[in-house]
């Protein structure tokens, strides 16, 4: 009886086990999900040059690219992972007519996330955008942004800005997340932004909430309410701008690592473009590249019942192969006649105006990025903030600092047009509320400056944003003398003389207004080891905070913006940019030898301590050879 039992409820358990396997792999619906994306499209409506003679990207070519897939799978679903904005002339119109997210609903967005260049304008900025988007009564995309918002009443930090924002979102409809249902399958759309994107945004007035912490929270409630109201598991979608260097690395492998429930992470912030998804547990990272360089398509497997896999992954290259979308070349052509007339037209320029020739090749940004070397495209720049803060006080500058972060484009080879230079050094507005960040000039000791040099020197290998061009100093440094002090000479060139920099001395010093701000950036990435403190021309430490109040201006008392300051030099040097940047003229030397001389010349603590530690350890090792002798030679 007992063994009857048994097998009776053997049976029992076989029956229940294939009932409840049958609705899992054959009873219960397969979807197939398709998901569009791009990210870091900083309103490149216009296609980009590639440096070989040909371009990519473009709204209306990347429109004909949706529209073919589209037509495959009418379902499919198309969002962006941030920095939509910040990149040309077009976001002149950003807070005023909102270019940026109108064209997006043009083409068909179902949904996207902010970047920190859509906080550039500060709070007030983005909320004229959002504001100026609804009242275009066009189609808008979903935003959905979870951790970074303004503070709350009663926090640090709110006031009227942050509560303009607080109402531009709930007028727009901005949530930390969207459910929605496309072809049978319902999605949950949310939005996440990382630690370093947080950091590039200085002016923000946004508080960061722990993305992991976060992410996981909405996915919760966002599953829990989907089973709820509608009986299936969504397919959740995180919009991150947050980022990932590949495999392993990055904020957004961290995030998947972290957080259980995601299925698919689009990846911006870092310009990444992923040849094959990441795949980290049940969750996949892709990334397509910045400026609508391709099309990402990842398609998925859905059931309901809970459960995806991969079934497909394409980058489509946004190329002059494609022919471009009519209505939105039209668009576009309207969006440039509204930024000439509403911002160009204060400068006497024009979108497509010529300023000069360009016979050489510059650096690209990830040449700026990616190496030491001195950069006559760095140079260049450099040299223009020098002349135009120059131009427009009257004051001699004794240096002029850019950085690879702030630069956004190199120049093409030929016909170098406003338009081009804009792109250059597009971010942010001045405190006049004009887009374009403006220069600011600041005082600072000779110590300083070898400091600022060496921010280059040591921090930028652990900062590659931070890597300076510089005009007016000639600077030398060995990468394999000790960090914090491989900078051995900082001479100023004032009229081809060059003369030391003296510690106690007091220089001029222009550069942009974000690359100023973003001097505590480099200290936080130096440990507290590198510390930079601005000055007014009394030697009076100043905040940084206070930077606004050092914005270079000229004769009518407006701003120098950092663009204009390139173009009005390119201006300056006729119908061809001069000969001097054919090569690089020796200002910035980087070393990599082993003379002795050259690894302890101009020492500082760094060096003392490093010889002192070595000095201590040869006697230690002395001290243990004699004592293991003397014990060598007793037992014998």
């Amino acid at each position: 009886m007992a063994g009857f039992r048994r097998l009776a409820a053997l049976l029992l358990g076989m029956v229940l086990a294939l009932a409840l396997a049958v609705p899992a792999f054959s009873g219960a619906p397969v979807f197939r999900a398709t998901i569009l994306f791009t990210h870091d499209l900083h309103s490149h409506l216009l296609p980009s040059g590639d440096g070989e003679g040909g371009t990519y990207g473009g709204y209306a070519r990347l429109k004909t690219a949706i529209d073919q897939q589209r037509a495959m799978d009418p379902n499919a679903i198309l969002v962006d992972g941030g920095d939509f904005s910040m990149g040309s002339l077009f976001q002149t119109a950003y807070a005023a007519s909102a270019l940026e997210l109108r064209v997006m609903g043009a083409m068909g967005y179902d949904a996207a996330t902010f970047g920190n260049h859509e906080y550039d304008y500060r709070p007030a900025g983005l909320a004229g955008m959002l504001n100026a988007a609804v009242d275009s009564g066009g189609p808008l995309p979903a935003l959905v942004e979870a951790n970074y918002l303004p503070p709350r009443q009663g926090q640090e930090g709110y006031g009227k800005d942050a509560q303009a924002v607080w109402d531009a979102f709930a007028r727009y409809g901005v949530s930390s997340y969207l459910l929605m249902e496309r072809g049978g399958i319902w999605y949950a759309v949310f939005g996440i932004s990382g630690v370093d994107s947080d950091a590039c945004a200085p002016m923000s007035g946004m508080v960061l909430q722990d993305p992991a912490r976060t992410a996981q929270r909405v996915v919760d409630e966002a599953r829990e309410r989907c089973w709820e109201e509608n009986g299936v598991q969504p397919l959740v979608i995180c919009l991150s701008h947050s980022g990932t260097n590949g495999a392993g690395k990055g904020e957004d492998y961290d995030l998947a690592k972290k957080v259980e429930g995601i299925d698919l992470i689009v990846s911006g912030h870092t310009h990444t473009t992923l040849e094959q998804p990441i795949r980290v547990g049940n969750t996949w990272i892709v990334s397509a590249g910045e400026y609508s360089k391709n099309l990402g398509v990842v398609s998925l497997e859905y059931r309901p019942s809970g459960g995806t896999a991969l079934t497909g992954y394409q980058l489509i290259p946004i190329d002059g192969s494609l022919p471009e979308d009519a209505k939105v070349a039209a668009w576009v052509e309207r969006a440039k006649k509204e930024v000439e007339a509403e911002y160009l037209s204060r400068f006497g320029l024009g979108f497509d105006q010529v300023l000069v020739h360009n016979p050489y090749r510059f650096d690209t940004v990830e040449d700026l990025y990616g190496a030491r070397h001195e950069s006559t495209y760095g140079n260049l720049l450099s040299d223009a903030y020098k002349w135009a803060a120059e131009e427009a006080s009257g004051e001699r500058v004794d240096l002029a600092l850019t950085a690879s972060g702030v630069v956004r484009e190199s120049l093409p080879v030929g016909e170098v047009t406003v338009s081009d230079v804009f792109n250059a050094a597009s971010l942010g507005i001045g405190a006049d509320g004009i887009p374009g960040y403006p220069l600011v000039a600041v005082y600072l000791t000779g110590a300083d400056v070898k400091r600022a040099l060496e921010v280059d020197a040591s921090v930028s290998e652990l900062m590659p944003a931070a890597r300076l061009y510089w005009s007016g100093v000639a600077g030398a440094y060995n990468t394999n003398r000790v960090f914090f002090n491989r900078v051995y000479r900082a001479s100023l060139l004032r009229d081809g003389v060059e003369s030391e920099v003296e510690d106690k001395g007091l220089y001029r010093v222009v550069t942009g207004l974000y690359c100023g701000q973003m001097l505590g950036a480099a200290e936080r990435s130096s440990f507290g080891l590198i510390s930079i403190t601005p000055r007014d021309a009394s030697g009076v430490p100043i905040s940084m905070e206070d930077l606004e109040d050092y914005i270079v201006r000229d004769a009518r008392g407006d701003e120098v913006k950092e663009w204009y300051a390139v173009a009005s030099y390119l201006q300056a040097m006729g119908s061809r940019i001069d000969a001097r940047y054919a090569a690089p003229d020796g200002r910035k030397q980087v070393r990599c030898g082993w003379n002795p001389v050259e690894l302890v010349q101009n020492p500082n603590g760094f060096t003392i301590a490093a010889a002192a530690g070595l000095a201590l350890t040869a006697l230690a090792v002395v001290l243990l050879t004699r004592a293991a002798v003397r014990r060598f030679r007793r037992r014998r």
